[in-house]
């Protein structure tokens, strides 16, 4: 079986994988679960695997690559128009490995657990200062509820009043928060 290239649609559980020829003609298709990916990777010649870069796709072509094959990560987009018929996993499978054998198809480097480190924190720290800033927003809301409008601006929130400044609320269930 001369394998060039290998559709892997990637899951939580169930993998599909089907595999085209130099011709681009399918060879084998075959449904893998996770336990059983990297035993069948092992015992498969070296090829090309084409993945859709999503959740989990740098782990798998890490471990892949370690296994001897090349890891292409295509992103989602980009491999969407090649999905003929319904949409179903071997079919997913199947466009996958057809969007990586078009000249000037965009993929995207498989990421070393270091550069994943390091977006995890952008992704976390971006989200913190979302929260925050919904948090401000909700606390303007209410406050102005009470006829206490406040400036936009975390800056503005975070203002505390000097020493003996006194504020003065015409409510007293407004006092006790």
């Amino acid at each position: 079986m001369n394998i060039n290239i290998a559709g892997l649609d990637l899951a939580k559980n169930v993998f599909h994988v089907v595999f085209f020829d130099r011709h681009h003609k399918e060879v084998r298709k075959q449904m893998l679960r996770r336990r059983q990916v990297l035993s069948f990777f092992a015992n498969t010649p070296p090829c090309r695997i084409a993945m859709e870069s999503c959740s989990g796709s740098n782990h798998w072509g890490r471990e892949l690559k370690k296994l001897g094959h090349e890891v292409t990560l295509i992103p989602p987009q980009h491999v969407k128009p090649y999905v003929r018929g319904n949409k179903n996993d071997y079919n997913d499978a199947r466009a996958i490995a057809e969007a990586a054998t078009r000249p000037g198809m965009p993929t995207v480097p498989v990421k070393t657990p270091e550069e994943q480190d390091l977006q995890a924190v952008h992704r976390m720290r971006s989200q913190c200062v979302r929260d925050r800033t919904a948090l401000c927003n909700s606390l303007r809301g209410l406050l102005a509820e009470y006829g206490i409008v406040m400036p936009q601006g975390v800056t503005k929130v975070r203002w505390t009043p000097k020493a003996g400044q006194r504020l003065s609320y015409e409510s007293d269930s407004i006092r006790r928060i």
